[in-house]
């Protein structure tokens, strides 16, 4: 797949716990331009609309390589992480749910950011109990450069400062409760979506003007080699302008805030496969990076 000229990354040096903003370009961490040293990526993308201009009119040196760094999560950590479901038609159309013959706002859901995000390289824990039947869910992140609430389709894309690789790991046996108090309460979307390493993203932040048309990018997802995710963003019932300007119209979207835009076809649960311990999961984007990630027992 076709990576990305280049994208905003943290990083760690040698047994160091401290996080420094950087640059990957061409599989190498390069310094940044001066106006961000010093900063958290949450700070540069505080700073977006000044920054942004910035960014654009630099050029990474890929001979300025940083030795011994390690990437980390690149965002740390974002203040909401927005998941719509249900968002891609041959994702549906697996599950066995018949074509809406009109569409409403996507439906979301929140993944609690501190302990759900983690990076490149980081374990994928499965939960602590023998029943535990993970999947996987290869997504399109968007992240949020300048905030805002109630913003419409045609403003959506303005307030997008890139896009990261992201997994949107899933406990599906705790969808549903075993004994609902009532009707209501039969859903547990902390189970089922929220527990701890649910949200690995990455590599890096690809800034938005990197990708002319996020509506036409290859995204697949392989188990230990074997592909089981292979589709394009323009399989997204909402596209991403409007899952955006939904979103904000729930919540006032902050910068640093990640939106999951959906799965496409090929997740473990229609055939029966799950995630075990020793598992290898790597997420490709088209122009947005590799994600790789291994699954290990609690």
């Amino acid at each position: 797949m076709e990576s990305p000229d280049w994208s905003l990354v943290q990083y760690r040096v040698d047994d160091s716990e401290k996080l420094v903003v950087g640059v990957s370009v061409d599989g190498r961490v390069v310094p940044g331009p001066p106006e961000i040293a010093g900063l958290s990526l949450m700070e540069v993308l505080g700073r977006w609309d000044s920054l942004a201009p910035v960014l654009r009119e630099w050029t990474p040196v890929a001979a300025d390589a940083i030795a011994e760094a390690r990437l980390a999560p690149p965002l740390t950590y974002p203040g909401k992480v927005l998941c719509a479901g249900a968002n891609y038609w041959d994702h549906i159309a697996e599950m066995g749910i018949e074509r809406p013959a009109k569409l409403g706002d996507p439906f979301f859901f929140l993944k609690p950011p501190t302990t759900t995000v983690t990076g490149p390289g980081d374990p994928v824990p499965l939960p602590g109990y023998p029943s535990a039947r993970v999947d996987w869910e290869a997504e399109l992140a968007v992240v949020i450069g300048r905030g805002g609430r109630g913003i419409t389709p045609e403003q959506a894309l303005d307030h997008v400062a890139g896009y990261l690789v992201a997994n949107d790991i899933s406990a599906r046996d705790r969808l549903t409760s075993a004994l609902p108090v009532a009707d209501p309460f039969t859903y547990d979307w902390l189970g089922h979506k929220g527990q701890d390493g649910f949200c690995p993203l990455g590599p890096g932040l690809v800034p938005a003007w990197q990708v002319p048309d996020p509506q036409n990018l290859r995204i697949r997802l392989s188990v230990n080699g074997v592909v089981k995710q292979d589709s394009f963003t323009g399989q997204m019932m909402v596209p991403i302008a409007e899952v955006v300007a939904a979103a904000s119209r729930l919540t006032r979207l902050e910068p640093g805030d990640v939106v999951l835009t959906g799965t496409p076809a090929g997740c473990g649960v229609p055939r029966g496969e799950f995630l075990a311990a020793g598992d290898e999961i790597v997420v490709e984007i088209e122009r947005i990076g590799r994600l790789e990630n291994k699954v290990v027992a609690s």
